[in-house]
């Protein structure tokens, strides 16, 4: 089985666009060095989590778009330190004009393996604590992400793609061994829930999670939780970090997925017989 180091770059965002490229660029550089064959990055990197910006600093995959600039030094730094990319997210422009919160994939070769559209939008309203509407500003996607790379089969999700159980299940069903979150979550569901669903995810789907946030002193009125973190196929914690900014370098190890699968056979358990009559309308 697949044995490989992750790092999870947790980047501290800022209203400028070329600073944050930088940041990221150095931060994949020296994940790459530390010997992370797979480099995550989090939910919106590329500018604060805002609706002032989103349009500002969005982008499209074209390789004729000079504005691109994110996307190109992803392409060229997964070139050249021979590593696959899971890009976190950027604001992406559809051809057809609609803005959708994006994460885009890159192998080795510097070659685009896969893009993932929010499918989730975060929509919100806490009276007392948060109102947040992300359908205000971004279309959602309508299609799950399997790619498949030099370090396994990885499912993406965005951030509250994780609240969905049957996304999980959809991506282990399809061969994931790895299911990649960036995510942007706040203080107050940070710390109710953000360890909480990445630790279920993992163990109800008996493979691993990795998370990737964007770090709390960025800027913009949205208050970051920060952690990143990664989970094994049992629902452990195998690192994770605090608030500030920061790279988590960590080791995976696809052997876990089978030795735990084996000990628990949830699979072969599952009443399909009973499931299958329950109508979801009702529930």
């Amino acid at each position: 089985m697949i044995q490989f180091k992750i790092g999870l770059c947790q980047l501290s965002v800022t209203p400028e666009k070329a600073i944050n490229v930088d940041n990221a660029r150095r931060s994949i550089q020296f994940a790459s060095k530390r010997g992370a064959a797979l480099v995550v990055l989090p939910e919106m990197w590329n500018c604060p989590y805002s609706t002032d910006y989103f349009e500002r600093f969005a982008e499209k995959f074209d390789e004729k778009d000079s504005t691109a600039s994110s996307l190109k030094m992803l392409s060229e730094v997964a070139c050249e330190e021979r590593i696959t990319i899971v890009g976190g997210s950027i604001p992406e422009w559809s051809s057809g004009g609609k803005l959708y919160n994006t994460c885009f994939v890159f192998g080795p070769n510097g070659d685009l393996l896969a893009k993932h559209r929010k499918m989730h939008l975060f929509d919100i309203n806490a009276p007392g604590d948060i109102s947040f509407n992300e359908s205000d500003t971004f279309s959602a996607g309508s299609s799950p992400t399997i790619v498949d790379t030099h370090v396994g089969r990885i499912g993406i999700g965005i951030c509250h793609d994780i609240r969905f159980p049957e996304l999980a299940m959809l991506y282990r069903a399809r061969g994931a061994h790895l299911i990649c979150y960036p995510g942007a979550f706040n203080m107050s569901t940070g710390e109710a829930l953000w360890e909480l669903e990445q630790r279920a995810r993992a163990l109800d789907n008996q493979l691993f999670v990795a998370t990737c946030s964007p770090s709390r002193d960025s800027n913009g009125s949205y208050q970051i939780w920060g952690h990143s973190t990664l989970v094994n196929p049992l629902g452990e914690i195998i690192a994770t970090s605090e608030h500030d900014q920061t790279i988590v370098i960590a080791e995976v190890d696809y052997s876990a997925i089978q030795s735990t699968r084996e000990s628990i056979p949830i699979l072969k358990q599952r009443r399909n017989d009973v499931y299958q009559l329950i109508d979801h309308h009702t529930i």
